[in-house]
C-alpha cells in the first residue's frame, strides 16, 4: 500500500499528463499541416500512455479515479489554440516542456518516462524553431540559442500580457497621484483619457521604430551577406558546408550539397539568411505598422479600465471602484502570467495586485503631499 505522499504523488503525475495531453490532442485539432499534426496527435497518444500508468497505481491503492478536469492553465491555452492557432502558443509550450523535462528525475518508479519527456522537450522544441516555415535554423546548439531568444522576446503572449498591464498600472498610477492631490472627478477623467492617449502612443511609436530598427537591420546583414557571396563565394560554400556538417552530416557529403546550393545565388542567399542569419527573409521582424496599432491597442485596453468609474462617480467612491476595478484587471493579468512564468495562477494573480497597489499607493501618496504643499 501506497503512502499518503506517493498517492499524492500519483495524482499530480496523472493531473500533468492528462493536462498535457489534452493540451496536445488541441493542438492536432488545430493545425493545418500534416506533419505537425501528426507530430502533435503522438505526443498526446504517449502523454496518455503515462497517465494510464499513474491511473492504474491509484487504482491498484484503491483509489477511485475520477474524470479529470483540465487546470486553468491548460483551459486557457487550449482557448487561444481555438481562437488564435497553434503558432500563437508554441513557444509558450515549448518552454514549458522545457521546464517539466526533469519533472520526474528522482522517482524511480518513472524512469522510462523521465527519458521520454526530455524527448517530448527536444520535439516541441524543434517544432518551435522551425516555425510556420518549416525550416531548421541549424544546429542543435544555435537551434537551443534561437529558442531561447524566441521565448524571452518574441513570444506574442508574453508582449500582449504586458502591453495590457502597462497600461494599466500606468493609468492607474496616474489617476491615483491625481485623485490623491484632491482633484475633482472631471479632472481625474480628462488626466486619466490624456494619459490613455499619450501611453498607447508612446507605445506605438516606440514599437514602429523598434520594429522598422530590426527590418532595417535585417536589410543590412541580408546586404552585407550578398555582397560576401558575391565576392567571396569559396568563402560562403565553406561556410555552409559546416552548417550542413554541424546538422550531422559527413564532411565530403556536406561540401557536396553545399556546392550543389551555391549553383543557384538566390538559393544561397536564402538558406545562409536563414542558416547562419537566423533571418526568415519573408518576415524581417513583422509589420511595424501592425506592430505599432496593435500596441496602441493593448495599452488601451489596460488604461481604459481605472478611468471609469469617474465616468459616473466622483470623490471616495470614485477612488473605491477604481482600486476594485483595477484589481480585479490585475488579477486577470496575474491569472495569464502563468502560461509564460510557470508559477501557479493564485500566486501570481495576488502578487500582481500587491504590486499594483503597492505603486498606485506611492504615486497617491505623492499626490496627497503635493497637494498640501500646493494649496
Amino acid at each position: 500500500m501506497a503512502s499518503k505522499s506517493e498517492l499524492k504523488r500519483f495524482r499530480n503525475n496523472l493531473s500533468d499528463e492528462l493536462d498535457s495531453a489534452a493540451l496536445y490532442e488541441t493542438l492536432a485539432g488545430a493545425e493545418g499541416d500534416s506533419e505537425r499534426k501528426q507530430v502533435y496527435s503522438e505526443l498526446a497518444a504517449s502523454e496518455r500512455d503515462h497517465a494510464r500508468v499513474w491511473s492504474e497505481k491509484l487504482r491498484a491503492n484503491g483509489v477511485n479515479v475520477r474524470t479529470h478536469r483540465a487546470s486553468a492553465k491548460t483551459q486557457m491555452m487550449r482557448a487561444l489554440v481555438r481562437v488564435f492557432g497553434p503558432d500563437f502558443v508554441l513557444k509558450t509550450v515549448a518552454a514549458s516542456e522545457y521546464a517539466d523535462r526533469d519533472k520526474y528525475a528522482g522517482q524511480p518508479d518513472a524512469v522510462g518516462m523521465s527519458e521520454e519527456e526530455h524527448r517530448h522537450a527536444g520535439i516541441v522544441q524543434e517544432v518551435a524553431n522551425r516555425g510556420a516555415s518549416g525550416q531548421s535554423r541549424g544546429s542543435q546548439i544555435a537551434a537551443a540559442e534561437s529558442w531561447h531568444r524566441g521565448v524571452s522576446s518574441g513570444n506574442d503572449l508574453r508582449a500582449a500580457v504586458l502591453g495590457v498591464n502597462d497600461g494599466l498600472v500606468s493609468n492607474f498610477c496616474l489617476i491615483m497621484g491625481v485623485a490623491g492631490a484632491g482633484a475633482p472627478a472631471r479632472t481625474i477623467l480628462l488626466t486619466a483619457f490624456a494619459g490613455l492617449v499619450a501611453g498607447a502612443c508612446s507605445m506605438a511609436l516606440g514599437e514602429w521604430l523598434s520594429v522598422t530598427n530590426a527590418r532595417e537591420l535585417a536589410r543590412t546583414q541580408i546586404a552585407k551577406e550578398a555582397d560576401e557571396l558575391e565576392h567571396t563565394p569559396d568563402a560562403e560554400r565553406h561556410e555552409l558546408a559546416l552548417i550542413y556538417q554541424s546538422k550531422g552530416l559527413d564532411a565530403a557529403e556536406a561540401r557536396r550539397v553545399a556546392a550543389q546550393i551555391m549553383r543557384d545565388k538566390d538559393k544561397a542567399l536564402d538558406t545562409l539568411t536563414r542558416e547562419e542569419l537566423g533571418l526568415d527573409p519573408a518576415e524581417l521582424g513583422g509589420n511595424p505598422w501592425t506592430a505599432g496599432l496593435v500596441s496602441f491597442f493593448l495599452f488601451s485596453i489596460g488604461a481604459v479600465f481605472p478611468a471609469l468609474p469617474f465616468v459616473w462617480g466622483d470623490g471616495v467612491s470614485g477612488v473605491i471602484q477604481c482600486i476594485v476595478l483595477s484589481s480585479v484587471e490585475l488579477a486577470a493579468i496575474g491569472v495569464f502570467t502563468p502560461l509564460f512564468n510557470g508559477r501557479g495562477a493564485v500566486y501570481s494573480a495576488v502578487r500582481q495586485i500587491l504590486i499594483g497597489m503597492v505603486a498606485a499607493g506611492f504615486t497617491f501618496g505623492v499626490g496627497k503631499l503635493l497637494g498640501v504643499s500646493m494649496s
